[in-house]
């Protein structure tokens, strides 16, 4: 990585997208606790005082998605009406049963459909994350945490940006930071910018041992003022935040996105085996930097294609590297569901601040 200043962003968890990758991991969430072999692909959309879900469910019992998808957007905080957008709104609903051709390969083991899946892993930061996008999921977090208690005239939806400066391939400085976030407008744009560099800024940046930025480092709500956020300002749709879900763009990605989709559908599984064995390589030591490909074939149990790349940052030979990284999970579709235990209804807690660098998620742990 040759870039001297690398950028990434995050949203938080009533951003109009992530709130539709929300509702339909919930929906995941749900089959899975009737029945962990049960079939889910949803797509969710959003917009001003309106929900539309569509997509496939076989569950060996029928859901309730209407209340489902309600609870997640009181969750939410989406209860007021001057939001255009609550609780409250009209929800329709167009699921039926997983198709049958595509069933037919699912049920003998093989994968849900094809694609290529990428896993990265780097030594900038104790998850093991790239440090623009982990810093973008603290700023992420912790404006949703200060919502709730510290800032209440905080509205939901936000996001967050942060810039850091490179020197031959190491971080060595946060450049530039920038938050948007929707706000009641009877506080004051220099009051809100105070409130969010003590309380948010200073904070995330001691946390991870950054040097604080000068407050005219900052940027909140560029166009200078930003009233009422979510689906009335902005229409959401499930998968549209896949680089905010994994990376931050330091690593490629397969294009698949992961919300919406039980654990046989290996854009989800297949990304999050790949990351596993990335965290792996370089928590051993093997790498300092790593990115593995895999690739798979609708309804083939094994993958197609398999491939570690580790940008010059190796400390053994790639063959040492391979056969460390190989034994480390079976990555047939059902290898991967066993393996990470992937039948659970964890999903919706995955659908905000990224998919990777938190510690329990099972693809995240580090082998003895």
């Amino acid at each position: 990585m040759n870039y001297c200043y690398f950028t990434s962003e995050s949203v938080c968890e009533g951003h109009p997208d992530k709130i539709c990758d929300q509702i339909s991991d919930s929906i995941v969430d749900n089959a899975l606790k009737v029945d962990p072999y049960s079939r889910v692909a949803v797509e969710t959309m959003v917009t001003k005082n309106q929900v539309s879900m569509a997509g496939e469910v076989t569950c060996t019992k029928p859901l309730n998605f209407d209340k489902i998808a309600r609870r997640l957007i009181k969750k939410l905080s989406y209860t007021k009406k001057e939001y255009n957008f609550s609780d409250k709104s009209p929800i329709n609903v167009y699921i039926h049963q997983q198709s049958a051709d595509i069933a037919l390969g699912v049920d003998k083991g093989g994968a849900g459909d094809q694609g290529m899946m990428f896993g990265y892993a780097v030594a900038e930061t104790p998850e093991l994350m790239p440090l623009p996008i982990t810093l973008a999921h603290r700023l992420a977090q912790r404006v949703d945490e200060l919502k709730k208690k510290k800032l209440p005239y905080l509205r939901p939806d936000g996001k967050t940006e942060v810039t850091i400066k490179y020197e031959k391939c190491q971080p060595v400085g946060v450049e530039r930071m920038i938050v948007a976030v929707p706000y009641d407008t009877r506080v004051s744009k220099e009051q809100l910018t105070a409130d969010l560099y003590k309380n948010l800024v200073l904070p995330v940046l001691e946390s991870y041992k950054q040097k604080p930025v000068n407050i005219k480092s900052l940027i909140v709500n560029g166009t200078g003022k930003w009233e009422i956020g979510g689906p009335a300002a902005d229409t959401g749709v499930t998968g549209r935040k896949i680089i905010v879900d994994t990376y931050g763009a330091m690593s490629r990605i397969g294009g698949g996105c992961f919300s919406g989709k039980d654990p046989t559908k290996v854009d989800r599984s297949g990304a999050y085996a790949a990351r596993y064995i990335a965290k792996n390589i370089v928590a051993a030591g093997l790498a300092s930097r790593c990115e593995v490909q895999i690739a798979y074939v609708i309804g083939y149990k094994l993958p197609i294609a398999k491939a570690i790349e580790t940008f010059g940052t190796e400390t053994k030979r790639l063959k040492v590297i391979e056969d460390f990284a190989w034994k480390l999970l079976d990555l047939s579709v059902e290898g991967i569901i066993n393996g990470l235990s992937l039948r659970q209804p964890i999903y919706q807690k995955t659908a905000r601040y990224g998919h990777f660098g938190h510690q329990n998620y099972p693809w995240e742990k580090i082998v003895s």
